[in-house]
């Protein structure tokens, strides 16, 4: 609870264990000052309820649009729903903010070609459908799942390569940063997506990312199978790979530089103005 802090000038938890009188509930209170308190209270319903209360800086986050946002970006694949009063002038009752479901834990058999654009869309921000995408999971030793997109067409951010917004670092379906720079090379900046790990901590720092085997396990992973999903592209499908090369050749040419041991097969990738017809 010390996180809620940051915005939070107290912090109140009312709890009742089910099979207990409600008598027997509990409510835990701290102002963050590492210090709290504990009481018996009367609680009717079983189940936790957790109150902030905001700091007088902090009141932006009672506008219910900010929280929907937040709810949204950060919780919106929990499995159980998330239920906010329903705001605007005919609203009545509460309303579901979160999809409550994880789209890349689902089997891709039963996964549709729109319910990949969509989630695309939904995480990129963008209008149009992806380029391409793939969906993997991997499962051993290493267990961890990717669902990488490629855009039609290159972002504004493009030519920064400081930008880490284009892969979301999930650990058992919880959100826990925007990292393309541990999980992808920075010449595969332009790829969108999601990897969920069931190894990491929920708690991994930045520090701990620059220095973990199982990050770099992921990244190399997910680096072969794009360079694997370019490589089918430009066998099988030629236009779409042209396509692809005027919006991102220039960035993939990097990685002769970046990443020199894959300098021979990024070089099969790439593709030079002729003067032949």
């Amino acid at each position: 609870f010390y996180s809620s802090f940051i915005v939070a000038a107290k912090v109140e938890v009312v709890t009742r264990r089910a099979g207990l009188p409600r008598t027997e509930g509990v409510r835990w209170t701290s102002t963050g000052e590492g210090e709290f308190t504990i009481e018996t209270v009367d609680r009717p319903r079983r189940g936790t309820r957790v109150v902030l209360y905001l700091r007088d800086d902090a009141t932006e986050f009672l506008d219910g649009m900010r929280l929907r946002d937040i709810i949204r970006r950060y919780s919106d694949h929990i499995s159980l729903p998330i239920v906010m009063p329903a705001e605007g002038e005919d609203a009545k009752g509460d309303e579901t903010i979160n999809t409550a479901t994880a789209l890349w834990t689902r089997n891709k058999k039963d996964i549709k070609e729109e319910e990949y654009h969509e989630f695309y869309k939904h995480i990129s921000h963008d209008f149009q459908d992806p380029l391409a995408y793939i969906h993997h999971k991997v499962e051993g030793k290493l267990e961890y799942t990717s669902l990488l997109f490629i855009p039609a067409r290159a972002p504004f951010d493009l030519w920064d390569r400081q930008q880490l917004h284009g892969i979301k670092l999930y650990v058992r379906r919880v959100f826990i940063r925007d990292d393309t720079e541990h999980l992808l090379p920075p010449w595969l900046r332009f790829v969108r997506g999601v990897v969920d790990s069931d190894d990491l901590p929920l708690n991994i720092s930045r520090e701990i990312l620059q220095h973990n085997k199982t990050i770099d396990s992921i990244r190399a992973g997910c680096t072969k199978k794009i360079l694997g999903l370019l490589k089918d592209m430009a066998a099988s499908e030629p236009e779409q790979y042209r396509q692809f090369w005027k919006e991102f050749g220039r960035v993939l040419k990097e990685g002769v530089v970046d990443d020199p041991e894959k300098s021979e097969e990024l070089a099969k990738l790439f593709r030079f103005s002729s003067t032949e017809t």
